[in-house]
């Protein structure tokens, strides 16, 4: 997607009913401008966290006059979730108690303060609970999606699961074998089900993915909602969306063929000794040579 585009549909989705809309309107993927929005109400969030919590306890004397947490969230185009969980602190909810009001919102010390509560967490599809699980689920498809492709192809991996406590830092699929694209040897795939604008992809590169390359060498990225055009990642990690992920044909490159009069270390009468040498590094298979579709 073009920068012009995706600045221009980053501005237009302000609220959530703006997704359903523009999707409509522009016969866009209605997931994709989700992942869009939240891009922008997390960081618009993030930026005006403190700014929103200076006037708290100003907000709280509007609550306590018949101003509902949700109409407040709403003037101010915060997060309902959030601007619910800094006016309870300020009502006297202990501070490690205000996400389980959340969660269970039948622990809120009133009614009212319940009802307002189940009304935040419905107008919440980010910080929500809900929301935060949807985003989970988003991104457990997308290493799956990735797992289907790899296991598609008799690729061997290992995931952070299996890496666990072995690295300080893991990718979500380390290939037991390289892949070569269009002449990198990747040993590491990592999964985004994400859309890769600036900001996202200075994060990821910066804090995540750069110390995969100097753990385990070069590797790619898929974003699966992609990314933006021009986008350039640091020396060693290549950015794919979906359908350069998927349109990839990886095959085995046929072994080298060795004489067995080549080899004087061959000696199947010394005991323990193998009958042929054995192979280097990635040589018993042969490296998966990947080429992107035409």
């Amino acid at each position: 997607m073009d920068r012009a585009t995706y600045q221009r549909l980053y501005d237009a989705l302000v609220t959530y009913e703006d997704v359903p809309r523009l999707a409509r309107e522009e016969h866009r993927d209605e997931e994709l401008l989700f992942v869009i929005h939240t891009h922008r109400v997390t960081r618009d969030a993030t930026r005006r966290f403190y700014v929103v919590k200076r006037q708290v306890p100003r907000l709280i004397g509007q609550w306590k006059h018949g101003r509902t947490m949700l109409d407040i969230a709403r003037e101010w185009r915060f997060p309902p979730v959030l601007m619910g969980q800094q006016m309870l602190g300020d009502l006297g909810v202990p501070r490690k108690k205000v996400w389980q009001v959340f969660l269970h919102p039948e622990t809120a010390p009133d009614r009212r303060v319940r009802e307002e509560v189940e009304q935040l967490l419905d107008a919440d599809m980010i910080y929500s609970p809900k929301g935060m699980e949807l985003q989970r689920e988003r991104g457990r498809k997308g290493e799956e999606r990735m797992h289907r492709w790899l296991e598609k192809h008799g690729i061997g991996y290992r995931t952070e699961k299996d890496l666990r406590g072995k690295y300080a830092k893991t990718p979500d699929a380390l290939l037991d074998e390289s892949i070569i694209f269009f002449g990198q040897k990747l040993k590491w795939i990592e999964s985004k089900a994400n859309f890769g604008d600036d900001v996202e992809l200075r994060k990821n590169l910066k804090r995540q993915l750069g110390p995969y390359t100097e753990l385990f060498g070069e590797g790619a990225v898929v974003y699966w909602y992609g990314y933006v055009d021009g986008a350039e990642s640091p020396p060693g990690i290549l950015l794919w969306d979906a359908e350069t992920f998927e349109g990839i044909t990886p095959v085995l490159a046929p072994a080298p063929v060795r004489s067995h009069a080549a080899s004087p270390s061959r000696d199947p009468a010394r005991p323990g000794h193998p009958a042929t040498p054995p192979s280097t590094p990635g040589s018993a298979h042969g490296d998966i040579a990947g080429a992107r579709p035409p």
